[in-house]
């Protein structure tokens, strides 16, 4: 099977495949990014399904997923490359009689060369998706450096000189939105926002991903999810907390959803007690006197 899409139909159908729902949007930026072979820069908030779009991508192409998590203080050498430092020492004391000119070249070739992911999705002679995920956690100086990979697909190594990449990889760039991106990095993609979803189309996810669940249930569960997603919670619930208190609700037996199912299990979609309150008072359900 060609790992390229043929269409935006072919896109919804691999994706679909691969567990993931696409809806038109996400069908046609995909198809448009593999064509052009641009970046998708993908922002919305946190567990909406961004990370799990390229990992999709990755499986409805039969392609190796490679992963660059971003956080604050990455740098060049965690993201890039660096050079297996104690090797080379080795290499330097077995070899001690040799001057400095006669050792540099050994110490600066592939053999002490540690690929990190960015340099392993460019040298990646198959089919490959790069995920950049959480860019926004990274500085503008780090930013600069994706630049050229992004715009040339090549990247300037001093030792070893310009390494330009083999096969273009499928490359999506994930943000939650703590901060604002350069211009210069989104005109080098194109633009995916991805929300919460609607409650048909995550009723839809639940029943595709948990397919034991009882559509009366999935609907419930879905509807009160969306209700609390309104408040002003700490840590609103993702798709995956969606899905896994359908999971749980299966394992505990329930088909429906009352106060005590809800007390019970409420931990399982929401993380911070002072969220679980908001919830109580939302549903309206009577304080607890065991949690006072």
């Amino acid at each position: 099977m060609s790992t390229e899409f043929t269409g935006v139909t072919d896109v919804s159908k691999r994706l679909e495949e691969a567990g993931y729902l696409p809806d038109e949007s996400i069908e046609t930026v995909v198809y448009l990014a593999d064509r052009l072979r641009k970046p998708i820069l993908v922002e919305g908030p946190a567990g909406v399904g961004k990370t799990e779009l390229a990992k999709a991508v990755a499986t409805a192409r039969s392609a190796d997923l490679v992963r660059l998590q971003c956080y604050e203080g990455l740098d060049e050498a965690k993201a890039l490359y660096e050079w297996n430092y104690k090797k080379q020492l080795l290499r330097i004391q077995m070899r001690e009689d040799e001057n400095w000119e006669q050792v540099h070249d050994d110490l600066f070739g592939e053999e002490y060369l540690l690929e990190r992911p960015l340099l392993r999705a460019l040298r990646h002679t198959g089919d490959a998706v790069l995920l950049i995920d959480e860019v926004d956690k990274v500085d503008f100086e780090f930013e600069a450096l994706l630049l050229e990979i992004l715009s040339d697909f090549q990247v300037t190594i001093p030792e070893l000189g310009t390494v330009r990449g083999t096969k273009h990889p499928f490359v999506v760039l994930t943000s939650n939105n703590t901060r604002e991106l350069s211009e210069a990095l989104k005109r080098r993609c194109l633009y995916l926002y991805l929300d919460y979803p609607t409650v048909e189309r995550e009723k839809q996810i639940v029943l595709s991903r948990v397919p034991d669940a009882p559509e009366q249930l999935a609907d419930q569960l879905v509807r009160i999810v969306r209700s609390l997603r309104q408040l002003e919670l700490k840590k609103p619930p993702s798709i995956s907390e969606t899905l896994d208190w359908a999971q749980t609700l299966l394992e505990l037996g329930f088909d429906t959803i009352d106060e005590n199912v809800v007390r019970s299990t409420m931990n399982v979609l929401l993380k911070y007690q002072q969220d679980v309150h908001k919830a109580h008072a939302h549903l309206r359900l009577p304080p607890n006197p065991e949690m006072n």
